[in-house]
Order: structure tokens, then sequence, then C-alpha cells
């Protein structure tokens, strides 16, 4: 049996991954970011203590006081928490410090390196919902059409040129035009203001970077995605097959048939 350390976000991810540990007979030792994560996480792990995005050492030093030798990281905390941390310790000073931007990959990437140093190991976030990854082919609604399948194939170029850029992961087109571009505010912002811009019928596509760091920043749907598109009347939503986690897939695929939402694994 071993702590496997996880730093919870906001959402349905962090639930998911405390299952998938626990299923392995390990315990788990949460830090629940208290700008972002759900109170019913108290429930579900072993161990929680609460802290701020800022306290970096803190949070360093309660892994180690439980003999944490893996870590992952799993739930969204927003740009703007991580922007607007207030009294932020002397490690998350010095982390930001030595920062060249402050793109989500370059700021992830530092904090794997500091707790690489306190040896601690950040694995990917996916690691116990492998099952998850969505498949290829059509998994709910109707079929494309021929122009249909050529705003995927347009969507699908654009979302990979942003992802590598580090912008977002996530873009609406239609008619091969694009409507929105994902970026700090989120997919769901995204496909709202596509909507006012295009209106029904958009084509969503959503793909990992093309050297997806899987410690972190996955791409991700779940069912409050599928409300997302069926509020904003979006014809379909083509996600990037095996590397698209699709949180209580199952959930997932039967409300995006309920709605006549199409979803395509690409």
């Amino acid at each position: 049996m071993e702590n496997i350390g996880l730093i919870a976000g906001s959402g349905r991810f962090p639930f998911l991954v405390v299952e998938g540990i626990k299923k392995t007979g390990n315990d788990v030792v949460c830090i629940a970011l208290k700008e972002e994560a759900d109170a019913e996480l108290e429930k579900n792990c072993d161990k929680i203590y609460w802290l701020s995005v800022g306290k970096f050492q803190k949070i360093i030093d309660t892994f180690k006081s439980n003999n944490v030798k893996t870590v992952l990281m799993a739930g969204q905390v927003k740009h703007v928490t991580i922007y607007s941390a207030m009294n932020i310790d002397w490690r998350a000073m010095k982390v930001m410090g030595s920062l060249v931007n402050k793109k989500t990959d370059t700021i992830l990437n530092k904090i794997a390196c500091e707790f690489e140093k306190d040896g601690m190991h950040l694995i990917p976030s996916h690691t116990y919902l492998t099952s998850l990854l969505a498949c290829k082919g059509l998994m709910s609604g109707k079929k494309l059409s021929s122009n249909e399948n050529k705003d995927v194939e347009f969507g699908y170029k654009i979302a990979k040129s942003i992802a590598g850029l580090d912008i977002g992961q996530t873009v609406v087109v239609k008619d091969r035009s694009v409507l929105a571009v994902e970026s700090v505010e989120g997919t769901d912002e995204c496909i709202t203001r596509a909507y006012r811009l295009g209106g029904k019928d958009s084509i969503v596509v959503k793909v990992a970077k093309p050297n997806q760091d899987f410690r972190f920043d996955v791409p991700i749907v779940g069912a409050d995605t599928i409300d997302t598109l069926r509020e904003n009347k979006v014809r379909a939503m083509a996600i990037e097959a095996g590397v698209t986690l699709m949180l209580d897939r199952n959930e997932v695929i039967a409300k995006a048939k309920q709605f006549g939402v199409t979803m395509l694994g690409i």
C-alpha cells in the first residue's frame, strides 16, 4: 500500500481519480485547493488538507510528512486563480519569478520540477482512468454530412495549431470558418461565444497538444459539456480519440444521445 498524493481543483475529475486510486488498494492524501475544490472530497479521501494555491511550500511539506512519493494533479484551476493568488509563500514567489512566460505548460512544468527536487514524482493525471479515454468513431447522434466532415477536418488542423502554441485546445467552426478559439476562459465560454457570433449548427473540435504532457492539462469532456452543447445548439463535437478523457463516460454518451448531440472520436 502506498500513499498517493492528489492536488485537487474543481469539477468531477478529482473524484474519479480518487475512485481509481482506491481500487488499487492505495490511500489518497489530498491537497484540496481552497479556491477550487469541492467540499464533498472530504468524504472520499483518506486524508485531506485544505490549502491555497499560493502555499506551495506547505503543499510540499504536507505530502512529505505523509510519506508521499507519487503525485497527481486533477481538476480545473482557473488561470485567474493563479494570477490573483494572494499571500503566496516564498517558494511560490520563487517559482513565479523564474518563469520565462505564464503559459500553462510553463507554469506546470516548473511545478513538476519543484516536486522532483523534493523526491516526489508527478505522474499522468489519467493514470488510473485510462478506460475513460475517448475511442474513435461515432459515439452518439446522427452521422455527419460530407460538408460537416470537412468542417471537422478544418477545425482539427486549427485546434492542433492553437494547442501547439499553448493557447487552448478547442475551436468552434462553421462552413470552414473559425467562430471562436478557446483561451483562458475555458471550453464552455468558448462555445457560448461562438453561438453568439455564428448561431446554431456549429462544430466543436477539441484536441490534445501536439506533444501533450499528460501530467496536466489533458483535454476533458463531461456531462456538463453536453449541456453546453445543447444550450448553444451545436451540431456536433469531435474529440481526439485516445487522449481525451470522458468523465463518467457512459453518462456523457447517454446524455448526448438523449439530446441528439453528435459526439465523434477522431
